[in-house]
Protein backbone atom coordinates (compact mmCIF):
# COMPACT_ATOMS: atom_id res chain seq x y z
CA UNK A 1 0.00 0.00 0.00
CA UNK A 2 1.51 3.37 -0.55
CA UNK A 3 2.20 5.65 1.83
CA UNK A 4 0.34 8.80 2.35
CA UNK A 5 3.19 11.63 1.59
CA UNK A 6 6.55 11.46 -0.10
CA UNK A 7 8.50 12.06 3.12
CA UNK A 8 6.59 8.98 4.41
CA UNK A 9 7.68 6.88 1.46
CA UNK A 10 11.10 8.15 1.87
CA UNK A 11 11.79 6.91 5.19
CA UNK A 12 10.02 3.71 4.23
CA UNK A 13 12.45 2.92 1.69
CA UNK A 14 15.15 3.96 3.66
CA UNK A 15 13.91 1.33 6.63
CA UNK A 16 13.90 -1.07 3.81
CA UNK A 17 17.58 -0.61 2.41
CA UNK A 18 18.54 -1.02 5.83
CA UNK A 19 18.71 2.62 7.45
CA UNK A 20 18.57 2.68 11.13
CA UNK A 21 19.20 6.00 11.89
CA UNK A 22 19.28 9.40 10.40
CA UNK A 23 21.66 12.17 11.87
CA UNK A 24 20.77 15.45 11.75
CA UNK A 25 19.48 18.60 12.45
CA UNK A 26 16.00 19.72 11.74
CA UNK A 27 15.09 23.00 10.24
CA UNK A 28 11.59 23.58 8.08
CA UNK A 29 12.39 22.78 4.73
CA UNK A 30 13.03 19.41 6.22
CA UNK A 31 10.14 19.04 8.99
CA UNK A 32 8.00 16.55 6.39
CA UNK A 33 10.45 14.17 6.42
CA UNK A 34 11.90 14.61 10.30
CA UNK A 35 7.42 13.86 11.51
CA UNK A 36 7.68 10.97 9.44
CA UNK A 37 10.76 9.74 11.00
CA UNK A 38 8.78 10.41 14.04
CA UNK A 39 6.22 8.44 13.15
CA UNK A 40 7.87 5.40 12.24
CA UNK A 41 9.61 3.12 14.54
CA UNK A 42 12.29 1.37 12.88
CA UNK A 43 14.27 4.46 12.12
CA UNK A 44 15.68 6.86 14.71
CA UNK A 45 16.57 10.66 14.21
CA UNK A 46 19.44 11.81 15.83
CA UNK A 47 19.99 15.73 16.79
CA UNK A 48 23.23 16.42 16.34
CA UNK A 49 24.63 20.18 17.21
CA UNK A 50 26.48 20.83 13.24
CA UNK A 51 25.00 19.14 10.41
CA UNK A 52 28.90 18.23 9.07
CA UNK A 53 28.98 15.63 12.28
CA UNK A 54 25.47 13.96 10.69
CA UNK A 55 28.30 13.23 7.56
CA UNK A 56 30.72 12.32 9.54
CA UNK A 57 29.06 9.82 11.58
CA UNK A 58 27.00 8.04 9.16
CA UNK A 59 30.13 8.02 7.57
CA UNK A 60 31.40 6.15 10.49
CA UNK A 61 28.50 4.14 10.47
CA UNK A 62 29.01 2.74 7.28
CA UNK A 63 32.65 1.93 6.90
CA UNK A 64 31.95 -0.13 10.56
CA UNK A 65 29.61 -1.96 9.05
CA UNK A 66 29.71 -2.26 5.42
CA UNK A 67 26.05 -1.37 5.24
CA UNK A 68 24.29 2.53 4.54
CA UNK A 69 23.72 5.37 6.33
CA UNK A 70 21.73 8.06 6.04
CA UNK A 71 22.08 11.93 6.89
CA UNK A 72 20.13 14.82 6.42
CA UNK A 73 20.19 18.63 5.87
CA UNK A 74 17.55 21.77 5.69
CA UNK A 75 17.35 24.28 2.81
CA UNK A 76 20.84 26.03 1.78
CA UNK A 77 23.16 26.37 4.57
CA UNK A 78 22.27 23.45 6.37
CA UNK A 79 22.44 20.65 4.13
CA UNK A 80 25.73 23.08 2.82
CA UNK A 81 27.14 21.90 6.20
CA UNK A 82 27.02 18.59 5.20
CA UNK A 83 29.57 18.56 2.51
CA UNK A 84 33.17 18.02 4.70
CA UNK A 85 31.72 14.94 6.00
CA UNK A 86 30.35 13.66 2.63
CA UNK A 87 33.55 14.43 0.90
CA UNK A 88 35.13 11.81 3.98
CA UNK A 89 32.65 9.06 3.50
CA UNK A 90 32.99 9.18 -0.40
CA UNK A 91 36.57 9.70 -0.29
CA UNK A 92 36.70 6.20 1.97
CA UNK A 93 34.30 4.22 0.01
CA UNK A 94 31.73 4.16 2.71
CA UNK A 95 27.84 4.12 1.31
CA UNK A 96 25.67 7.39 2.66
CA UNK A 97 22.50 8.46 1.31
CA UNK A 98 22.43 12.06 2.41
CA UNK A 99 19.17 14.26 2.10
CA UNK A 100 19.32 17.86 0.79
CA UNK A 101 16.41 19.11 1.71
CA UNK A 102 15.39 21.99 -0.47
CA UNK A 103 13.47 25.37 -0.78
CA UNK A 104 9.74 25.68 -1.86
CA UNK A 105 9.73 24.45 -5.73
CA UNK A 106 8.09 27.49 -7.17
CA UNK A 107 10.90 29.60 -5.76
CA UNK A 108 14.07 27.48 -7.45
CA UNK A 109 16.13 29.99 -9.89
CA UNK A 110 14.99 33.28 -8.28
CA UNK A 111 17.61 33.34 -4.98
CA UNK A 112 15.12 33.17 -2.82
CA UNK A 113 16.02 32.81 0.38
CA UNK A 114 18.79 30.06 1.52
CA UNK A 115 18.39 29.33 -2.06
CA UNK A 116 21.60 27.34 -3.34
CA UNK A 117 21.81 24.16 -5.89
CA UNK A 118 22.51 21.13 -3.71
CA UNK A 119 22.12 18.78 -6.65
CA UNK A 120 24.74 20.74 -8.15
CA UNK A 121 27.02 21.36 -4.99
CA UNK A 122 27.32 17.58 -4.18
CA UNK A 123 28.39 16.80 -7.46
CA UNK A 124 31.68 16.26 -6.83
CA UNK A 125 31.66 13.97 -3.45
CA UNK A 126 29.27 11.64 -4.66
CA UNK A 127 28.28 8.95 -7.32
CA UNK A 128 24.64 10.28 -8.01
CA UNK A 129 23.35 13.80 -6.85
CA UNK A 130 19.66 14.43 -8.42
CA UNK A 131 16.75 17.12 -7.98
CA UNK A 132 13.65 15.60 -7.03
CA UNK A 133 11.02 18.12 -8.64
CA UNK A 134 7.86 16.07 -8.95
CA UNK A 135 6.06 13.40 -6.92
CA UNK A 136 6.10 10.72 -9.46
CA UNK A 137 9.93 11.02 -9.53
CA UNK A 138 9.43 8.57 -6.76
CA UNK A 139 10.48 6.43 -5.53
CA UNK A 140 12.81 5.84 -8.39
CA UNK A 141 14.99 8.70 -7.93
CA UNK A 142 15.63 7.38 -4.31
CA UNK A 143 15.76 3.73 -4.99
CA UNK A 144 18.58 5.06 -7.99
CA UNK A 145 20.25 6.94 -5.48
CA UNK A 146 20.53 4.37 -3.02
CA UNK A 147 21.80 1.79 -5.29
CA UNK A 148 24.70 3.71 -6.61
CA UNK A 149 25.49 4.41 -2.79
CA UNK A 150 26.06 0.59 -2.11
CA UNK A 151 26.53 -1.01 -5.39
CA UNK A 152 29.54 1.82 -6.40
CA UNK A 153 30.59 2.59 -2.36
CA UNK A 154 30.14 6.31 -1.88
CA UNK A 155 27.67 8.74 -1.35
CA UNK A 156 24.32 9.69 -2.81
CA UNK A 157 22.89 13.18 -2.52
CA UNK A 158 18.97 13.19 -2.78
CA UNK A 159 17.77 17.18 -3.02
CA UNK A 160 14.06 17.34 -2.03
CA UNK A 161 12.34 20.81 -1.98
CA UNK A 162 9.74 20.59 1.95
CA UNK A 163 6.86 20.91 -0.53
CA UNK A 164 7.50 17.78 -2.81
CA UNK A 165 7.90 15.89 0.73
CA UNK A 166 4.64 17.10 1.93
CA UNK A 167 2.73 16.42 -1.50
CA UNK A 168 0.93 12.82 -1.54
CA UNK A 169 2.88 10.10 -2.74
CA UNK A 170 2.42 8.24 -6.28
CA UNK A 171 -0.67 5.68 -6.06
CA UNK A 172 0.65 3.20 -8.49
CA UNK A 173 4.77 3.90 -7.56
CA UNK A 174 6.84 0.38 -7.82
CA UNK A 175 9.00 -0.10 -4.69
CA UNK A 176 11.81 -2.93 -6.16
CA UNK A 177 13.87 -5.31 -4.04
CA UNK A 178 16.76 -3.16 -3.29
CA UNK A 179 20.63 -4.34 -3.44
CA UNK A 180 22.20 -3.83 -0.22
CA UNK A 181 25.57 -5.92 -0.24
CA UNK A 182 28.19 -5.35 -2.83
CA UNK A 183 29.18 -8.88 -4.84
CA UNK A 184 32.58 -10.41 -4.75
CA UNK A 185 34.95 -9.59 -7.55
CA UNK A 186 36.57 -11.96 -9.76
CA UNK A 187 39.37 -11.47 -12.29
CA UNK A 188 39.51 -13.34 -15.54
CA UNK A 189 41.49 -16.37 -16.13
CA UNK A 190 44.11 -14.25 -18.35
CA UNK A 191 44.56 -11.72 -15.41
CA UNK A 192 45.33 -14.51 -13.40
CA UNK A 193 47.40 -16.53 -15.46
CA UNK A 194 49.27 -13.60 -16.26
CA UNK A 195 49.87 -12.75 -12.71
CA UNK A 196 50.91 -16.15 -11.88
CA UNK A 197 53.88 -15.78 -14.38
CA UNK A 198 55.24 -12.87 -12.98
CA UNK A 199 54.85 -13.94 -9.46
CA UNK A 200 56.88 -17.05 -10.77
CA UNK A 201 59.74 -15.27 -12.77
CA UNK A 202 60.22 -13.03 -9.91
CA UNK A 203 63.23 -13.70 -6.68
CA UNK A 204 62.20 -11.01 -4.60
CA UNK A 205 58.51 -10.39 -4.14
CA UNK A 206 56.78 -7.82 -1.79
CA UNK A 207 52.87 -7.15 -0.93
CA UNK A 208 52.10 -3.81 -0.18
CA UNK A 209 48.28 -3.62 1.51
CA UNK A 210 45.47 -1.13 1.55
CA UNK A 211 42.23 -1.08 3.52
CA UNK A 212 40.96 -3.58 0.15
CA UNK A 213 42.72 -6.47 1.89
CA UNK A 214 39.61 -6.43 4.51
CA UNK A 215 38.83 -9.94 5.33
CA UNK A 216 41.30 -11.24 3.12
CA UNK A 217 43.62 -11.71 5.95
CA UNK A 218 44.30 -15.86 5.52
CA UNK A 219 44.70 -15.28 2.11
CA UNK A 220 47.47 -12.62 2.50
CA UNK A 221 49.35 -14.84 4.72
CA UNK A 222 48.72 -17.82 2.63
CA UNK A 223 50.13 -16.08 -0.52
CA UNK A 224 52.75 -14.57 1.37
CA UNK A 225 53.65 -18.17 2.67
CA UNK A 226 54.36 -19.55 -0.59
CA UNK A 227 56.57 -16.92 -2.45
CA UNK A 228 57.90 -16.02 0.91
CA UNK A 229 56.83 -12.09 0.54
CA UNK A 230 57.66 -9.37 3.20
CA UNK A 231 54.22 -7.45 4.26
CA UNK A 232 53.70 -3.70 4.06
CA UNK A 233 51.14 -1.54 4.80
CA UNK A 234 49.09 1.30 4.25
CA UNK A 235 47.66 3.18 7.42
CA UNK A 236 44.36 2.16 6.26
CA UNK A 237 45.60 -1.39 5.49
CA UNK A 238 46.82 -1.40 9.32
CA UNK A 239 43.94 -2.98 11.06
CA UNK A 240 43.37 -5.35 8.47
CA UNK A 241 46.78 -6.79 7.46
CA UNK A 242 49.51 -6.48 10.51
CA UNK A 243 47.93 -8.20 13.35
CA UNK A 244 49.14 -11.96 13.49
CA UNK A 245 51.83 -11.33 10.24
CA UNK A 246 54.87 -13.07 10.77
CA UNK A 247 55.57 -11.48 7.54
CA UNK A 248 55.43 -7.76 8.19
CA UNK A 249 57.64 -5.00 7.74
CA UNK A 250 56.21 -2.27 8.75
CA UNK A 251 54.12 0.94 7.00
CA UNK A 252 55.64 3.30 4.17
CA UNK A 253 54.39 6.85 3.47
CA UNK A 254 54.44 10.21 5.76
CA UNK A 255 54.01 8.39 8.73
CA UNK A 256 55.51 4.96 8.29
CA UNK A 257 58.01 3.10 10.28
CA UNK A 258 60.15 -0.31 9.91
CA UNK A 259 61.46 -1.86 6.63
CA UNK A 260 58.21 -1.45 3.87
CA UNK A 261 60.06 1.47 2.02
CA UNK A 262 62.87 -0.65 1.50
CA UNK A 263 60.87 -4.25 0.96
CA UNK A 264 59.20 -2.25 -1.91
CA UNK A 265 62.11 -0.63 -3.44
CA UNK A 266 64.43 -3.40 -3.32
CA UNK A 267 62.31 -6.18 -4.55
CA UNK A 268 61.46 -7.29 -8.11
CA UNK A 269 57.85 -7.45 -8.59
CA UNK A 270 55.35 -5.63 -5.90
CA UNK A 271 51.94 -6.31 -6.04
CA UNK A 272 50.00 -3.65 -4.46
CA UNK A 273 46.66 -5.13 -2.82
CA UNK A 274 43.30 -3.09 -2.17
CA UNK A 275 45.08 0.25 -1.68
CA UNK A 276 45.27 3.36 -3.30
CA UNK A 277 48.10 4.46 -1.88
CA UNK A 278 48.31 8.15 -2.63
CA UNK A 279 52.02 9.07 -2.13
CA UNK A 280 53.61 7.71 -5.17
CA UNK A 281 57.14 9.80 -4.09
CA UNK A 282 57.39 6.69 -1.78
CA UNK A 283 56.64 4.03 -4.76
CA UNK A 284 59.17 2.80 -6.78
CA UNK A 285 59.87 3.72 -10.18
CA UNK A 286 62.38 0.41 -11.41
CA UNK A 287 60.46 -2.57 -10.36
CA UNK A 288 57.87 -4.36 -11.65
CA UNK A 289 54.47 -3.54 -10.44
CA UNK A 290 50.89 -5.46 -10.62
CA UNK A 291 47.98 -3.87 -8.61
CA UNK A 292 44.76 -5.71 -7.20
CA UNK A 293 41.66 -3.60 -6.87
CA UNK A 294 37.63 -4.09 -6.89
CA UNK A 295 37.69 -0.40 -8.27
CA UNK A 296 39.01 -0.21 -11.63
CA UNK A 297 39.36 3.46 -11.84
CA UNK A 298 42.21 3.09 -9.03
CA UNK A 299 44.72 0.93 -11.18
CA UNK A 300 47.54 2.60 -12.24
CA UNK A 301 46.36 6.09 -11.47
CA UNK A 302 49.46 6.45 -8.79
CA UNK A 303 52.23 4.58 -10.71
CA UNK A 304 52.48 2.79 -14.09
CA UNK A 305 51.71 -0.72 -14.06
CA UNK A 306 52.82 -3.93 -15.79
CA UNK A 307 49.63 -5.84 -14.86
CA UNK A 308 46.52 -4.45 -13.54
CA UNK A 309 44.08 -6.76 -11.91
CA UNK A 310 40.85 -5.93 -11.16
CA UNK A 311 39.35 -7.78 -8.54
CA UNK A 312 38.42 -8.21 -4.57
CA UNK A 313 42.12 -9.35 -3.17
CA UNK A 314 40.51 -12.23 -1.42
CA UNK A 315 38.84 -13.79 -4.30
CA UNK A 316 42.33 -13.04 -6.38
CA UNK A 317 44.15 -14.51 -3.84
CA UNK A 318 42.13 -17.46 -3.72
CA UNK A 319 42.43 -18.18 -7.68
CA UNK A 320 46.41 -17.39 -7.36
CA UNK A 321 47.95 -18.97 -4.95
CA UNK A 322 47.52 -22.26 -6.02
CA UNK A 323 48.63 -21.42 -9.10
CA UNK A 324 51.63 -20.34 -8.23
CA UNK A 325 55.09 -22.43 -7.53
CA UNK A 326 56.17 -22.74 -3.79
CA UNK A 327 59.36 -20.73 -3.60
CA UNK A 328 62.11 -22.12 -1.13
CA UNK A 329 64.56 -19.13 -0.70
CA UNK A 330 63.85 -17.02 1.80
CA UNK A 331 66.98 -14.85 1.87
CA UNK A 332 65.01 -11.47 0.76
CA UNK A 333 62.44 -12.05 3.36
CA UNK A 334 64.41 -12.64 6.14
CA UNK A 335 66.53 -9.63 5.37
CA UNK A 336 63.74 -7.76 5.23
CA UNK A 337 62.51 -8.70 8.61
CA UNK A 338 66.06 -8.24 10.18
CA UNK A 339 66.30 -4.66 8.62
CA UNK A 340 62.47 -4.16 10.00
CA UNK A 341 63.72 -4.80 13.31
CA UNK A 342 66.82 -3.17 13.82
CA UNK A 343 64.83 -0.07 12.46
CA UNK A 344 62.36 -0.48 15.53
CA UNK A 345 64.88 -1.00 17.95
CA UNK A 346 66.43 2.53 16.85
CA UNK A 347 63.31 4.11 17.94
CA UNK A 348 62.04 2.52 20.87
CA UNK A 349 64.35 3.54 23.22
CA UNK A 350 63.40 7.03 22.10
CA UNK A 351 59.71 7.11 23.86
CA UNK A 352 60.87 4.88 26.76
CA UNK A 353 63.36 6.85 28.29
CA UNK A 354 62.40 8.51 31.77
CA UNK A 355 58.83 9.48 30.19
CA UNK A 356 57.50 8.60 33.75
CA UNK A 357 59.22 12.20 34.52
CA UNK A 358 59.02 14.11 31.33
CA UNK A 359 56.29 16.96 31.80
CA UNK A 360 55.12 17.60 29.73
CA UNK A 361 53.72 14.11 28.68
CA UNK A 362 55.24 12.65 26.02
CA UNK A 363 52.38 11.80 23.33
CA UNK A 364 53.94 8.55 22.54
CA UNK A 365 53.50 7.49 26.22
CA UNK A 366 50.06 8.52 26.20
CA UNK A 367 49.50 6.59 23.24
CA UNK A 368 51.18 3.27 24.57
CA UNK A 369 48.88 3.20 27.77
CA UNK A 370 46.08 3.81 25.81
CA UNK A 371 46.58 0.74 23.86
CA UNK A 372 47.42 -0.86 26.67
CA UNK A 373 44.67 0.11 28.71
CA UNK A 374 41.90 -0.52 25.58
CA UNK A 375 39.43 -2.93 25.20
CA UNK A 376 40.66 -5.72 22.73
CA UNK A 377 37.63 -4.83 20.23
CA UNK A 378 37.76 -1.13 21.03
CA UNK A 379 36.49 1.14 17.84
CA UNK A 380 39.09 3.87 17.80
CA UNK A 381 38.45 6.92 15.82
CA UNK A 382 41.40 9.07 15.20
CA UNK A 383 41.98 12.98 14.32
CA UNK A 384 43.90 13.69 11.54
CA UNK A 385 47.19 15.60 12.65
CA UNK A 386 49.78 13.91 14.99
CA UNK A 387 47.00 11.73 16.43
CA UNK A 388 47.13 9.65 13.05
CA UNK A 389 50.95 9.06 13.94
CA UNK A 390 50.04 8.16 17.53
CA UNK A 391 47.67 5.51 16.20
CA UNK A 392 49.68 4.37 13.37
CA UNK A 393 52.61 3.58 15.69
CA UNK A 394 51.08 2.41 18.90
CA UNK A 395 48.00 1.32 18.22
CA UNK A 396 48.19 -3.00 18.15
CA UNK A 397 45.76 -4.61 15.85
CA UNK A 398 44.35 -7.84 16.58
CA UNK A 399 41.42 -8.21 14.38
CA UNK A 400 38.88 -7.42 16.51
CA UNK A 401 39.93 -3.67 16.96
CA UNK A 402 38.69 -1.01 14.77
CA UNK A 403 40.57 2.41 13.28
CA UNK A 404 39.25 4.94 11.51
CA UNK A 405 39.99 8.52 11.05
CA UNK A 406 39.86 10.64 7.93
CA UNK A 407 42.46 9.05 6.26
CA UNK A 408 42.03 9.88 2.98
CA UNK A 409 39.95 13.22 3.00
CA UNK A 410 42.40 13.93 5.71
CA UNK A 411 39.71 16.83 7.50
CA UNK A 412 40.08 18.29 11.36
CA UNK A 413 37.57 17.53 13.51
CA UNK A 414 36.53 13.88 11.93
CA UNK A 415 37.66 12.14 15.16
CA UNK A 416 34.47 13.04 17.56
CA UNK A 417 32.31 13.09 15.12
CA UNK A 418 32.68 9.21 14.06
CA UNK A 419 32.83 8.13 17.83
CA UNK A 420 28.92 9.06 17.83
CA UNK A 421 28.19 6.63 15.00
CA UNK A 422 30.27 4.06 16.11
CA UNK A 423 28.92 4.53 19.95
CA UNK A 424 25.19 4.44 18.56
CA UNK A 425 25.98 1.01 16.33
CA UNK A 426 26.85 -0.66 20.12
CA UNK A 427 26.23 0.94 23.57
CA UNK A 428 28.23 -1.99 24.74
CA UNK A 429 31.20 -1.48 22.29
CA UNK A 430 34.19 0.64 23.91
CA UNK A 431 34.56 3.58 21.50
CA UNK A 432 37.59 5.53 22.06
CA UNK A 433 38.15 9.04 20.46
CA UNK A 434 41.91 9.89 19.81
CA UNK A 435 41.57 13.57 19.48
CA UNK A 436 43.57 17.02 18.79
CA UNK A 437 43.04 20.24 20.98
CA UNK A 438 42.79 21.68 17.36
CA UNK A 439 40.24 18.86 15.86
CA UNK A 440 38.39 18.40 19.22
CA UNK A 441 37.57 22.04 19.56
CA UNK A 442 36.12 22.71 15.67
CA UNK A 443 33.49 20.62 16.28
CA UNK A 444 33.14 21.01 20.23
CA UNK A 445 29.35 21.48 20.36
CA UNK A 446 28.92 18.01 19.90
CA UNK A 447 30.13 16.86 22.41
CA UNK A 448 27.04 17.97 24.22
CA UNK A 449 25.40 15.17 21.87
CA UNK A 450 27.55 12.43 23.81
CA UNK A 451 26.11 14.13 26.64
CA UNK A 452 22.71 14.17 25.29
CA UNK A 453 22.14 11.06 24.21
CA UNK A 454 24.23 9.35 27.33
CA UNK A 455 26.79 7.63 24.73
CA UNK A 456 29.55 6.16 26.57
CA UNK A 457 32.40 7.48 24.08
CA UNK A 458 35.80 8.18 25.94
CA UNK A 459 37.63 11.31 24.40
CA UNK A 460 41.27 10.78 24.89
CA UNK A 461 42.57 14.36 23.92
CA UNK A 462 46.15 15.02 23.23
CA UNK A 463 45.96 18.72 24.68
CA UNK A 464 49.38 19.96 22.89
CA UNK A 465 47.93 23.49 22.43
CA UNK A 466 49.01 23.44 19.10
CA UNK A 467 48.43 22.23 15.27
CA UNK A 468 51.23 19.76 15.61
CA UNK A 469 51.38 18.55 12.28
CA UNK A 470 51.00 22.10 10.70
CA UNK A 471 53.93 22.88 12.49
CA UNK A 472 55.83 20.13 11.49
CA UNK A 473 54.52 20.70 7.46
CA UNK A 474 56.12 24.34 7.96
CA UNK A 475 59.13 23.13 10.01
CA UNK A 476 60.04 20.75 6.40
CA UNK A 477 59.77 24.24 4.30
CA UNK A 478 61.80 26.27 6.29
CA UNK A 479 59.43 28.13 7.72
CA UNK A 480 58.97 29.29 11.10
CA UNK A 481 55.46 27.88 13.16
CA UNK A 482 53.30 30.68 12.66
CA UNK A 483 49.65 31.44 13.65
CA UNK A 484 49.48 27.42 15.07
CA UNK A 485 49.40 27.96 18.74
CA UNK A 486 46.08 27.48 20.77
CA UNK A 487 44.95 28.91 23.94
CA UNK A 488 42.76 26.31 25.22
CA UNK A 489 40.55 25.81 28.46
CA UNK A 490 40.84 22.99 30.83
CA UNK A 491 38.88 20.76 28.69
CA UNK A 492 38.20 18.75 31.57
CA UNK A 493 35.79 21.44 33.30
CA UNK A 494 34.23 21.87 30.15
CA UNK A 495 33.65 18.18 30.13
CA UNK A 496 32.01 18.31 33.62
CA UNK A 497 30.13 21.87 33.32
CA UNK A 498 28.44 19.69 30.41
CA UNK A 499 27.61 17.21 32.21
CA UNK A 500 30.02 14.44 31.41
CA UNK A 501 33.21 12.82 32.99
CA UNK A 502 36.33 15.31 33.14
CA UNK A 503 39.28 14.60 34.37
CA UNK A 504 42.90 16.25 33.06
CA UNK A 505 46.32 15.13 33.44
CA UNK A 506 49.66 16.95 33.35
CA UNK A 507 51.96 14.08 35.27
CA UNK A 508 52.95 10.76 33.12
CA UNK A 509 52.26 9.09 36.70
CA UNK A 510 48.61 9.70 36.76
CA UNK A 511 47.83 9.04 33.31
CA UNK A 512 46.99 5.47 33.54
CA UNK A 513 44.64 5.65 36.53
CA UNK A 514 43.15 8.50 34.96
CA UNK A 515 42.48 5.90 31.79
CA UNK A 516 41.29 3.26 33.80
CA UNK A 517 38.72 5.49 35.59
CA UNK A 518 37.19 6.83 32.29
CA UNK A 519 37.07 3.57 30.84
CA UNK A 520 34.96 2.17 33.76
CA UNK A 521 32.70 4.75 33.65
CA UNK A 522 29.62 4.34 32.21
CA UNK A 523 28.47 7.47 30.41
CA UNK A 524 30.54 9.95 28.27
CA UNK A 525 34.33 10.46 29.37
CA UNK A 526 36.94 13.08 28.36
CA UNK A 527 40.45 12.36 29.92
CA UNK A 528 42.23 16.10 28.61
CA UNK A 529 46.04 14.89 28.66
CA UNK A 530 48.63 17.65 28.39
CA UNK A 531 51.20 16.51 26.17
CA UNK A 532 54.31 17.56 24.60
CA UNK A 533 54.50 20.14 21.57
CA UNK A 534 57.61 19.74 20.35
CA UNK A 535 56.85 16.07 20.36
CA UNK A 536 57.77 15.33 16.32
CA UNK A 537 57.54 12.63 13.72
CA UNK A 538 59.36 12.50 10.34
CA UNK A 539 58.47 9.41 7.37
CA UNK A 540 61.26 6.88 6.90
CA UNK A 541 62.61 8.43 4.14
CA UNK A 542 63.09 12.31 3.61
CA UNK A 543 64.78 14.73 1.09
CA UNK A 544 67.61 16.39 1.47
CA UNK A 545 65.71 19.61 0.79
CA UNK A 546 63.50 18.68 3.71
CA UNK A 547 66.57 18.20 6.52
CA UNK A 548 67.29 21.71 5.34
CA UNK A 549 63.87 22.98 6.04
CA UNK A 550 64.02 21.23 9.61
CA UNK A 551 67.95 22.71 9.50
CA UNK A 552 66.29 26.48 9.16
CA UNK A 553 63.65 26.23 11.76
CA UNK A 554 65.16 24.49 14.60
CA UNK A 555 68.88 23.82 14.57
CA UNK A 556 69.39 20.31 16.01
CA UNK A 557 66.38 18.67 17.04
CA UNK A 558 65.83 15.53 18.76
CA UNK A 559 62.74 13.83 16.67
CA UNK A 560 61.61 10.48 19.10
CA UNK A 561 60.36 8.46 17.00
CA UNK A 562 58.70 5.24 19.02
CA UNK A 563 56.80 2.04 18.09
CA UNK A 564 55.16 0.63 21.05
CA UNK A 565 54.33 -2.89 21.02
CA UNK A 566 55.32 -3.43 17.01
CA UNK A 567 59.06 -3.58 18.61
CA UNK A 568 57.94 -7.02 20.27
CA UNK A 569 56.20 -7.99 17.43
CA UNK A 570 58.71 -7.65 14.95
CA UNK A 571 61.45 -9.57 17.62
CA UNK A 572 59.11 -11.93 17.40
CA UNK A 573 58.84 -12.77 13.88
CA UNK A 574 63.16 -11.97 13.63
CA UNK A 575 63.19 -15.50 16.31
CA UNK A 576 60.87 -17.71 13.54
CA UNK A 577 63.88 -16.85 11.09
CA UNK A 578 65.70 -20.21 9.93
CA UNK A 579 69.28 -19.90 11.75
CA UNK A 580 71.98 -22.09 9.12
Amino acid sequence: MAKNTVAEQFVDILVRAGVRRLYGVVGDSLNPVVDAVRRNRSLEWVHVRHEETAAFAAGAEAQLTGRLAACAGSCGPGNLHLINGLFDAHRSMAPVLALASHIPSSEIGTSYFQETHPDRLFAECSHYSELISSAQQMPRVLQTAIQHAVGRGGVSVISLPGDIAAHPAPQRSIEHALVTRRPAVRPGDAEIDALARLVDGARRVTLFCGSGTAGAHDEVMAFAERVKSPVGHALRGKEFIQFDNPYDVGMSGLLGYGAAYEAMHECDLLILLGTDFPYNAFLPDDVTIVQVDVRAEHLGRRSTLDLAVWGDVGETLRCLTPKVREKSDRRFLDRMLKKHSDALEGVVKAYTRKVDRHVPIHPEYVASVLDEEAADDAVFTVDTGMCNVWAARYLTPNGRRRVIGSFTHGSMANALPQAIGAQFLDRRRQVVSMSGDGGFTMLMGDFLTLVQYDLPVKVVLFNNSSLGMVELEMMVEGLPAYGTTNHNPDFAAVARAAGAYGVRVEKPKELRAALKDAFRHKGPALVDVVTDPHALSLPPKITGEQIGGFALSVGKVVLDGGVGKMVQMARANLRNVPRP
